[in-house]
């Protein structure tokens, strides 16, 4: 009985959360598992499905054994804020119910669920099912909110810009209160759901599937794992199980300009000479903020393709553009490309004529620029994005600081506008000919390779998806 237990494939359930940052990732890690012969099957409602059916029938028709459960709820109604930039605090508790009705009759050997969905935890414990979580961050970030947690170093300091280490890292990691989460520095009640309620959720977890790969941060996999204790398998990166052009360019929403104008644009240039920026799909950008930039790329004399997604116009309903320089793409026609909207980036990123990427460091953009070999400018804005930029910039020297030096939350204005100076002089640090440039390439072309190797068939992420899938083999019956 137990040999025919274990022979039969595993069943896994992914319960992806609203919003692309968390939402995209999670339908690669179920669609990792099915390549691995996991019997994947990813958990959504009827609308949130549409922005990645597509990928998910190419697969069925490649023999992957991977589906969609669309939960059943009353008519017309959805979880609100339903596109790439729902908040992390979107209420997605009308699920529960639906949730566990599905749980209870299909009885699955895990679920991964996203710890956004905070109401997850206990439905799934009381029925138990094996719990796996996903929280989209890497090991590094994570290394360093804990001991941020446990030693409190930024209380020591007596003004928000004066830089404090974060003590019992591999690494000496410098930050300033101006760069924490506002809930990390004023006391809990002060803010609706913190960051420690959410790691309660994934402590109290069998353990913890992260988008990442060993050689990216392997003293922070180690500290994760042995100091901290943490059970955890990296399987990432998992935007490189994206294989052709269909799934690269659908990943997430449609793209919002014709792909044809942006392959031909990207074909027409040098290798490596394209500089391309992109803040994720939530950051809302000042008009103020978007000037400076367009004033910093055109000094800066290199071409450009540059994604803006979400304009802040706080107190405003015209649409009208205000935050471009007069006569700017006209002058610029041909040697930039501004996509207004959903780019596919995968696209861009792998494009042999991007040689550089200003980002925000959100963890996915962060692991798709390491696994497309290129030196980042670094302009870090909320979440735990000011660690990563030290990851990127201070612990594996691929990439140069805008100057962006203020956490703010979700659609808020920021107090700090980063000039169109530091703008061009970051551009010109990463994509000019100098040594340093020439050395921050080298290192990311090495990433780059390390990190496709890590997910080919004996690589360190193969081998922990692989592990993962034994281990839920084995505790059936238990």
């Amino acid at each position: 009985m137990d040999s025919i237990s274990n022979s039969s494939p595993v069943q896994m359930f992914f319960f992806p959360f609203v919003g692309g940052g968390h939402q995209i990732p999670m339908i690669d890690i179920a669609r990792v598992f099915a390549f691995h012969g996991a019997k994947s099957t990813i958990i959504t409602t009827p609308k949130h499905s549409l922005s990645f059916q597509k990928s998910i029938d190419r697969d069925q028709k490649s023999g992957l054994p991977i589906s969609i459960h669309a939960l059943n709820l009353p008519d017309n109604i959805d979880i609100a804020d339903t596109d790439m930039s729902a908040s992390p605090f979107t209420d997605t508790s009308m699920l529960q119910q639906p949730l566990m009705n599905l749980l209870l009759e299909s009885k699955p050997d895990c679920i991964v669920h996203d710890i956004f969905h905070r109401w997850c935890a206990d439905v799934v414990d009381g029925l138990g099912i094996t719990r796996i979580a996903f929280s989209g961050s890497g090991c590094f970030s994570r290394c360093v909110q804990e001991n941020m947690g446990r030693f409190k170093p930024f209380e020591k300091v007596t003004s928000d810009f004066e830089p404090f280490v974060v003590p019992d890292l591999p690494d000496k990691i410098e930050l300033t209160r101006s760069q924490l989460p506002i809930f990390m520095i004023q006391p809990p009640q002060h803010h609706h759901q913190t960051g420690s309620t959410l790691q309660k959720t994934e402590d109290s977890s069998y353990g913890t599937v992260i988008n990442s790969f060993y050689d990216l941060e392997p003293a922070y996999v180690e500290y994760l794992q042995k100091k901290l204790g943490k059970k955890a398998w990296l399987v990432g990166p998992v935007s490189l199980c994206n294989r052709n052009i269909e799934d690269k360019a659908e990943r997430g929403e449609k793209t919002s300009i014709d792909e044809q104008i942006i392959v031909s644009f990207l074909n027409s240039k040098t290798p490596n000479s394209i500089v391309y920026i992109s803040f994720g799909s939530m950051a809302r950008i000042p008009e103020k903020q978007l000037l400076e930039i367009a004033y910093g790329l055109e000094a800066s004399g290199h071409p450009f393709i540059w994604v803006v997604r979400n304009v802040s116009k706080i107190g405003e309903e015209e649409e009208h553009e205000t935050w471009l320089p007069n006569g700017f793409e006209e002058r610029l026609k041909g040697k930039g490309l501004i996509i207004r909207g959903w780019a596919p980036q995968l696209l861009i990123l792998e494009h042999e004529s991007v040689g550089g990427f200003v980002t925000h460091c959100g963890w996915n953009s962060t692991l798709e620029g390491v696994s497309a070999g290129l030196p980042m400018i670094t302009w870090p804005i909320s979440a735990e994005q000011f660690s990563n930029e030290k990851l990127i910039t201070d612990v594996l020297k691929i990439g140069v600081k805008s100057g962006s030096m203020e956490w703010q939350l979700f659609k808020t204005e920021p107090k700090f506008i980063v000039g169109r100076d530091k703008v061009e002089m970051a551009i010109r640090k990463v994509m000019d000919d100098g040594e340093e440039a020439q050395e921050m390439r080298r290192r990311s072309k090495e990433l780059g390779f390390k990190a496709k190797k890590a997910v080919e068939q004996g690589g360190s992420s193969y081998l922990d998806a692989d592990i993962l899938i034994q281990e839920l083999k084995s505790r059936r019956g238990n």
